[in-house]
């Protein structure tokens, strides 16, 4: 287990395709390309069609024409609404042009081009508005049932009946979800723009309170040692001690109020434990409220520490499947003790010996009186980092 605090998040984003978005690259365009390229296999049945001879030249060299004005305008529609769309006129005239595509084809071609309607269908599901896509689905299904009829393919119509009818409405479902993934990603970052505001404000208020009455205090008697230099040296001496003081107590408070930011909460840490772990793909078991009752701060932000260089391990280092993160209150023979344990599924690690992470962690936890024991398991990793309890805690245990 090495001990590398680096979040990968930044990396994992850059490798992902993301979804609902536009293309950032080639590489993430042919990726989206992929999963577009598989529907077309309901094509066979156009292709073999036009190659097996049944047609006349002319009406081959129209079948081949129209087949790929139809492609071409269905990848170009679908493609481009993962990213930035058409304007909705432009995007209602290419749907109009496939379905009159689609029927003409089929009316003229024969049952073999049922498979056009599929797409028709896609393409309502996915470019109109849902108020829009909940009758033209329908009515692209009917559509493609009379073409069946026309062509004596009843039975080949009634084959694509439900996969016309609910690839429609499915794509509008895909559109919601996609849909809702972006707004929570927007709910996301506003949040974490109002939470820094907040503390931004929180610590302008906590700044003033701190200051505000020292530095008046100091540029007071700044003004009355001034006065009293020239007649009264001793009461300017006087002042000037009183400075000194005001200003290192000042500077205390400054310090103490940074510490009190620069101190990770464990509370906090569990939280981002959860959502590192999931976006890891890591199966997560982690306790959602911590009774902190009776942790004294110190104590508190090593194991917050702890927590974050073992969750960093398992997502970065490990290869593990699953982690599961508990938080018990122990009686020891030394007394009332907090517990966590942080335990793995994954590889263990490189077996070198503790690196700077885990050593870090023994001095910061020795600090705040606690320990910690770290060491591989037959399948995984496990740490446990304990801190001593104030003799007010509660002592039991659980999750």
């Amino acid at each position: 287990m090495t001990e590398d605090l680096r979040s990968e998040d930044e990396t994992r984003a850059d490798r992902l395709v993301r979804i609902g978005r536009p293309p950032r690259n080639r590489g993430e365009a042919m990726r989206k390309l992929v999963w577009v390229l598989p529907w077309l296999v309901f094509l066979g049945s156009p292709v073999d069609d036009l190659t097996s001879g049944h047609h006349t030249t002319g009406a081959a060299a129209a079948g081949w024409a129209g087949l790929m004005a139809f492609v071409g305008i269905y990848l170009t529609i679908v493609f481009r609404q993962m990213g930035r769309p058409f304007r909705g006129g432009v995007v209602a005239a290419a749907v109009a042009v496939e379905w009159m595509l689609a029927v003409v084809l089929a009316f003229g071609l024969g049952g073999s081009w049922l498979g056009l309607f599929v797409y028709v269908s896609v393409m309502c599901g996915v470019t109109f508005p849902l108020r829009i896509a909940y009758w033209t689905v329908p009515a692209t299904t009917a559509a493609m049932m009379l073409a069946g009829w026309h062509a004596h393919a009843l039975d080949d119509a009634w084959g694509l009946f439900l996969v016309v009818l609910l690839v429609g409405y499915s794509m509008t479902g895909v559109r919601q979800l996609v849909a809702t993934t972006i707004e929570l990603r927007k709910a996301r970052a506003t949040v974490a723009h109002l939470a820094a505001n907040e503390e931004r404000l929180r610590l302008a208020r906590d700044l003033h309170d701190l200051l505000g009455h020292s530095l008046s205090l100091i540029t007071l008697k700044s003004e009355l040692a001034g006065r009293m230099l020239p007649d009264h040296p001793d009461k300017a001496a006087q002042q000037v001690s009183d400075i000194e003081q005001v200003s290192r107590q000042a500077l205390v408070d400054v310090r103490e109020a940074v510490t009190g930011y620069r101190r990770p909460r464990l509370a906090a840490e569990l939280a981002g434990a959860q959502v590192a772990l999931t976006a890891a793909a890591v199966t997560a078991e982690v306790p959602a409220d911590p009774d902190l009752a009776g942790v004294p701060e110190e104590g508190e932000a090593a194991l917050a520490w702890a927590l974050r260089e073992a969750i960093t391990n398992v997502v970065r280092h490990s290869g593990a499947s699953a982690c599961t993160v508990e938080l018990l209150r122990r009686q020891t023979l030394d007394g009332p003790v907090l517990e966590l344990a942080v335990e793995d599924n994954g590889s263990g690690g490189s077996g070198k010996g503790p690196g700077n992470g885990l050593t870090g962690l023994t001095e910061r936890l020795e600090k705040a009186g606690g320990t910690l024991e770290a060491g591989r398991l037959k399948h995984g990793f496990r740490l446990v980092a304990r801190v001593p309890l104030d003799s007010g805690g509660a002592v039991g245990s659980g999750a």
